[in-house]
């Protein structure tokens, strides 16, 4: 009988890493300090109909960002495009996402603080609320993958402990991306690959 590959979960149109049912990670904020959304070379990246919608946000969300985030916004604009062509947020002279608001040495994002508020509906951009998971799309399906990160030690230290695997720690962020019916088919395939292992 042939070896079978369990590193993969097929789920409609999307190829699921393992690595979101085996690994652990839960957000540590006092320990990492926010660092994935002000270390990298680029922003956050941008779903297609996202951009018109940080466009139409920003008067609302303005007062929430700090001068110099507003000058990048409004001389760069709410969007860009780095060196790999992919639409993303700007950042502060390379370092910070425009869109970050600081407290207390923690980076926060501006756009939730925001739909929290009940000032916006749109939560943050697709990516950022995915992360750790990155989606990488291609013609006939999606690859969705768990994105190591040595700024995110503290997130796996976090989850380990509390038992949180990545799948169920992006659950919001999945459902808003595939939908419930596509998360409880994950859910299945999460529990069979439990009980292979």
């Amino acid at each position: 009988m042939p070896e079978i590959d369990f590193s993969m979960l097929e789920i409609g149109k999307a190829v699921v890493s393992s690595d979101l049912v085996t690994s652990s990670f839960s957000c540590d904020l006092n320990a990492c300090k926010g660092a994935c959304c002000v270390t990298g070379d680029s922003g956050a990246p941008l779903e297609p109909d996202e951009t018109k919608i940080l466009e139409q946000i920003y008067p609302s969300i303005k007062c929430y960002l700090s001068e110099e985030s507003q000058r990048t916004i409004e001389n760069l604009g709410a969007w860009v495009i780095d060196i790999e062509n992919e639409t993303v947020t700007p950042l502060n002279d390379g370092k910070e996402c425009a869109y970050v608001v600081f407290e207390r040495g923690i980076a926060f994002c501006a756009i939730e603080k925001a739909c929290n508020d009940g000032v916006i509906t749109f939560r943050k951009p697709l990516s950022c609320h995915l992360y750790p998971v990155r989606i990488k799309k291609y013609r006939f399906s999606d690859a969705v993958n768990y994105d190591r990160w040595e700024i995110c030690n503290p997130a796996i230290i976090r989850g380990t402990s509390l038992h949180t695997p990545v799948y169920q720690f992006t659950r919001d962020a999945l459902e808003r991306k595939y939908g419930k019916d596509w998360f409880n088919e994950l859910l299945i395939e999460a529990k069979s690959l439990s009980m292979v292992k």
